[in-house]
């Protein structure tokens, strides 16, 4: 055993009087370095501790004050502190040694950390957070310790029992979901969450919704558990529970660490990282060991960037709404169990409406149907009313389409007969007629014709808000339902036969969704169609040079309304087939046959409905003339060529109508020969043929498109946007900040000699002239009339009269 000279000089005392005289970090570097070596100062500090330790739990168990105990001494204290650190610093280099120390900590923190001082109780928390970290005791142990800790009502002590817990646990889900030992953690924080006493019960929550929040507990367990605490009976565990789950997606935005937020703000700053091959090689390949380490890591984090890149673009292109509310195994008894404590509670009003948006959010997100709850918010729904538009916000979120429209529709008119009249203020009307539209967007079936044709009358009002309020609503209704608008109203819709489905009503799939589209693939792709009517104008145009302009008129006249016929024939057909989709497939094929029959029927119609209008429109040119026989012969001649040309027309349009016969015919066998058998190819092709509909439609709706009632429910409604483009009345002090922060870009006034003085830079014109390079002929000029002008100036001046003072002197003189 090696003997240090100067560290021990005398044996110490257990009470640790002459600690000072030893110099314990030397020490414990020796000891990492040595451990055989130093087992007897290990042995001489660990009785120390052990004996401090003993006096210290004697107190705690006589309920002696750190005042008048042992405590009192803050060096006996100082002491003890830096042995547990010392020795947590060297346990993992004397395992059989201190085998029971870090039990024995946290025994005693366990026993005595109400009583102990505060720097202690911080440095012991400290050496057990150590041993944690070094795995040499588990989490699973020390989390109710830790949780207990947090209630001391000691902050800085709060922070750090705070923040092992959570990196901890972070650091064991790092890289997978250790479920094994997540549960019994769970199980301890869920169990601490449940008790009546509230301190214990907020730190649990708080440290939940922090692993819920950072997405390492991001299970239905824990989404369960919290939305249970909006049950507890303190009404400050219901109050976090509620906040946390409304301000979501506040927190959801927000990185999980200050300095990743930071660092991806840079980021997003930045232009995107593009990787060369050249960096790669050159990484890999060129440079010495230590340069080739650096470009490694340079490369590295070029990566890490482009994946953390990648992901956030991932994040904001993909509009997924997430909620713990999610996750609610029984959402309609949560909501009914919130909404009887919302009917008896008395609690002020910010929390009612904490319960009230959590109830709404809920029921909409979940398609529930809570009766009860539209005539609870009507008795709230006046212009007066405090947060009015949080309120109604709330009433719209509860809104969808299997809630039946009698139970919404009282507050309908309540919201209607509140708001929208003429002698509500402009504020007040452009609210309620956002929210008019944001209902009616859900469930449509509320609106009536007559309201609506009220209501569009707003339109011309010269308040911006409240008219662009009511464009937005006739914007909705040429949509949703043209027939209730005024025709005026209805614009130019995609559908003119649109209607709202009705209460119940569900489209039932009968086949792979959008396997129409393969069929009419030619139709969406614009070729084939698009031939045969370019094929089709140029025929109709050679012919009409020939004829009379009234004659083509007349032709053009018809195939419009034969395309206009054949547009509502398979218009009709396709309603007729979404009609019968849960049908038989036998009906079907009958269905098909009748309507092949009835096909090649108007085929036939058209070619004599053709050639009777070409005679018809022969006949006028017969009784026109009443001359000779010369009249007759030409008028005759002209009836045989139109007669020809309506044939030949009539010929092409029934020639048009089979070979669209022929290819629904073909397509109908090509579908039956697969046998309903569909490869990845067809699916991939399904998919792009969705993606060319989509973008057709939503170029002819001019940008404007209804969302499903799925988007609807995942949508969060903002209310600030019910107040678009609604002006409020500012004060005087808002006014004057306006005033001052439109001068901020402006300069302080001045004179412009003042700007003229203070000019720094640059030459003035006078000083440029100087500097002008002449030619030999202007210089020679300019020095001739320069010799000029001195010559004349002393000419003058002897002639001149220089004052009575200056002659006096030269007479005197």
């Amino acid at each position: 055993m090696v003997l240090l000279a100067g560290v021990l000089p005398e044996p110490l005392s257990a009470s640790g009087r002459s600690s000072e005289k030893l110099n314990l970090p030397s020490l414990q570097s020796k000891m990492k370095t040595d451990p055989e070596g130093y087992e007897t100062e290990l042995h001489l500090i660990h009785s120390q501790f052990n004996s401090a330790l003993e006096l210290f739990q004697q107190q705690a168990a006589l309920n002696f004050s750190s005042i008048t105990g042992v405590g009192a001494d803050p060096t006996v204290a100082k002491d003890l502190s830096d042995r547990a650190m010392f020795l947590s610093h060297v346990t993992p280099f004397y395992p059989k040694q201190l085998a029971e120390f870090p039990s024995d900590l946290a025994a005693f923190l366990k026993s005595s950390a109400r009583t102990l001082p505060s720097g202690l109780r911080f440095h012991v928390t400290q050496a057990l957070i150590l041993l944690v970290n070094r795995k040499i005791i588990d989490i699973k142990d020390t989390l109710s310790l830790f949780m207990e800790l947090q209630t001391l009502g000691d902050r800085n002590l709060r922070k750090l029992a705070f923040s092992h817990v959570v990196h901890s646990i972070r650091r064991m889900n790092k890289n997978h979901k250790n479920e094994a030992k997540n549960r019994p953690l769970q199980n301890i924080l869920f169990a601490l969450l449940q008790q009546e006493d509230e301190a214990r019960a907020k730190r649990s929550l708080i440290t939940l919704c922090e692993l819920h929040r950072r997405k390492v507990w991001f299970d239905d367990r824990t989404a369960n558990a919290i939305c249970m605490a909006c049950f507890h009976s303190s009404s400050r565990i219901m109050i976090a529970a509620l906040s946390f789950l409304l301000d979501y997606e506040k927190i959801e935005n927000d990185d999980d660490d200050s300095d990743a937020s930071s660092s991806e703000d840079e980021m997003t700053q930045k232009p995107q990282v593009v990787i060369s091959k050249e960096a790669v090689y050159k990484a890999h390949h060129k440079g010495t060991a230590a340069s080739k380490k650096k470009k490694k890591a340079k490369l590295q984090r070029a990566i890490r960037t482009m994946k953390r890149q990648q992901r956030l673009s991932s994040e904001t292109s993909t509009s997924s709404y997430y909620s713990p509310l999610n996750h609610l195994k029984d959402a309609q008894g949560f909501v009914e169990k919130l909404f009887s404590r919302l009917q008896t509670c008395n609690e002020r009003f910010e929390v009612k409406m904490m319960m009230l948006k959590v109830i709404a959010r809920t029921v909409g997100l979940h398609h529930l149907i809570l009766l009860n709850f539209y005539p609870f918010l009507q008795r709230y729904v006046q212009p007066h009313q405090k947060d009015i538009t949080n309120l109604l916000a709330a009433a719209v979120q509860a809104c969808h389409d299997m809630v039946p429209p009698d139970a919404v529709e009282p507050l309908f008119k309540q919201i209607v007969n509140q708001f929208v009249h003429d002698r509500s203020r402009p504020e007040a009307i452009a609210v309620g007629m956002n929210v008019i539209r944001e209902i009616c967007l859900r469930m449509p079936l509320l609106m009536t014709e007559d309201l609506l044709q009220d209501l569009a009358l707003y339109k011309k009002s010269h308040e911006k808000a409240v008219s662009a309020a009511a464009r937005s609503l006739i914007t909705l209704f040429r949509e949703v339902c043209p027939s209730l608008l005024v025709k005026k109203d209805r614009g130019r819709p995609v559908d003119p036969k649109a209607r709202p489905r009705a209460y119940g009503e569900v489209n039932v799939l009968s086949n792979v969704p959008d396997i129409e589209l393969l069929e009419h693939e030619d139709e969406i792709d614009g070729s084939r169609d698009d031939e045969n009517s370019d094929d089709a104008a140029s025929i109709s145009s050679d012919d009409g040079n020939e004829n009379s302009d009234g004659e083509e008129s007349q032709y053009t006249a018809e195939d419009g309304s034969e395309d206009e016929d054949i547009v509502d024939e398979e218009d009709d057909e396709n309603d007729s087939i979404d009609e019968d989709e849960s049908d038989i497939g036998d009906a079907d094929e009958e269905d098909n046959d009748d309507e092949d029959k009835v096909e090649t029927e108007e085929v036939e119609a058209e070619e004599d409905d053709d050639y009777e209008e070409v005679t018809d429109s022969s006949r006028p040119s017969d009784g026109a003339g009443d001359g000779g026989n010369e009249d007759k012969t030409s008028k005759a001649s002209k009836r045989k060529l139109s007669d020809f040309e309506g044939q030949l027309i009539a010929a092409d349009t029934s020639l048009r109508a089979l070979k669209r016969l022929a290819e629904a015919k073909m397509s109908h066998t090509s579908s039956d020969s697969t046998d309903g058998i569909l490869s990845d190819e067809h699916f991939r092709r399904i998919k792009e043929l969705k993606a060319k509909k989509e973008a057709k439609t939503a170029l002819a709706q001019q940008g404007f498109k209804i969302p499903s009632s799925d988007q609807l429910s995942f949508k969060r409604v903002d209310p600030a946007k019910l107040e678009a483009h609604v002006r409020l009345r500012l004060s005087k002090e808002e006014r004057l900040a306006l005033v001052k922060a439109g001068r901020e870009d402006r300069g302080q006034y001045q004179a412009r000699t003042a700007v003229k003085q203070k000019k720094t830079g640059g030459l003035s014109n006078r000083q440029k002239e100087h500097k002008k390079v002449m030619p030999f002929a202007a210089k020679k000029a300019k020095a001739q009339r320069s010799r000029q002008e001195k010559g004349e100036k002393r000419q003058r001046s002897g002639k001149q009269f220089r004052g009575k003072n200056a002659w006096r002197g030269g007479t005197h003189a």
